[in-house]
Parts: structure tokens; C-alpha cells; sequence
């Protein structure tokens, strides 16, 4: 086994905030969230040897993270919800949000969002990645990504009954999700 470089721990590191939140849109749980998050990194560290150097190693944590959740899912056979809004109730809403859009709304509109398009959505309005990256993680086309964000914008405006900015609040994030232009 070759030893693994101080860059590569220093990214994995690095990326581990970024892992959980997605692991807690997927699980919708913290403590399975904690699980996913740390059996994604052992898997990263005993696989690093096929790791490229010099590409997306956040993509490629969260293309493990993602395969995983979708292997445990087949192994359990169902999805587990927030039924009892436990990770509902621990969210805050951002002191920066100047409408009237209500995170504990949000969160509601956006568990109605089918998976596939809350997946997407999640990938590319608060993780940051781009279309292209959130393609290779989800293992479909660029224009199929592109899609279910549109969709799930469109969805979420619809279920929050938005129509513009001005509803909302002129945050980067809220403008990111909802696909508009922030200043």
C-alpha cells in the first residue's frame, strides 16, 4: 500500500463539512449521516491509490458518499424519513435571509421534491458543484442534471408560492436554489 500524501489528507479533511450536509439531505438524519459520512472516508482512505491527483477530489468523496447511501438504501429497502422532525427542529435560518422565506418552509417544500431532483438541486445550489461535476457524481448526463434542477427550482417555487425575489430575500443561497440573479 503506498502512503497516502499530505495534500490528499489535508482535502479530505477539508471536505468533511461538506460530506455531512449531503449526507444529511440523503439520510435525513444525523446519526446515519455521521455513519454514511465516516464509512465514505474509510473507503476513500483504503481506495486512494485510485484517486487521480490533480482532479476533483470532492467530487470524487462525494461520488463514494452517494454510491454508499444508495448501496445501504438496497441492503435496508426503504427510506427513512423525518417523521418526528428531529433534523427539521436543529436548522437555523441564515441572520443574512430578509424575506419571508421560512427555512422550516423550505426544508418542508424541499423533502417533497422527488429524490432524484432533490439530489440535484442539493449538488448544485449548496454544495457549490457545478453542472458538470454533479453529473459525474450522479452517473447521468450534464442535460438530465440540468433538468432536474430546473424542475426541482420550479417545484420548490411553486410549493413556496414564489414568484420573485422580493418574496424570498436577495441572498447568494436563496437566489442559487431558486435559480435567480442575487446581487
Amino acid at each position: 500500500m503506498a502512503a497516502v500524501s499530505q495534500s490528499f489528507k489535508t482535502e479530505l479533511l477539508g471536505a468533511i463539512p461538506s460530506l455531512r450536509a449531503f449526507a444529511v439531505s440523503l439520510t435525513q438524519n444525523a446519526d446515519k449521516a455521521d455513519d454514511l459520512v465516516q464509512e465514505t472516508l474509510v473507503k476513500a482512505w483504503d481506495k486512494h491509490e485510485s484517486f487521480q491527483p490533480g482532479t476533483n477530489l470532492k467530487a470524487w468523496l462525494f461520488t463514494i458518499l452517494r454510491n454508499e447511501f444508495y448501496s445501504q438504501m438496497r441492503k435496508r429497502g426503504r427510506e427513512v424519513q423525518d417523521s418526528d422532525g428531529i433534523m427539521t427542529a436543529r436548522l437555523a435560518v441564515h441572520p443574512a435571509q430578509h424575506g419571508q422565506l421560512d427555512l422550516k418552509d423550505f426544508r418542508g417544500a424541499l423533502e417533497q421534491l422527488p429524490e432524484d431532483q432533490r439530489e440535484a438541486i442539493i449538488l448544485i445550489g449548496a454544495s457549490g458543484f457545478s453542472y458538470e461535476e454533479a453529473a459525474e457524481i450522479c452517473g447521468c448526463a450534464v442535460g438530465t442534471i440540468k433538468s432536474r434542477v430546473s424542475r426541482a427550482r420550479a417545484r420548490l417555487q411553486d410549493i413556496l408560492k414564489i414568484s420573485g425575489e422580493d418574496e424570498y430575500g436577495p441572498d447568494a443561497i436563496s437566489a442559487q436554489v431558486t435559480g435567480s440573479n442575487a446581487a
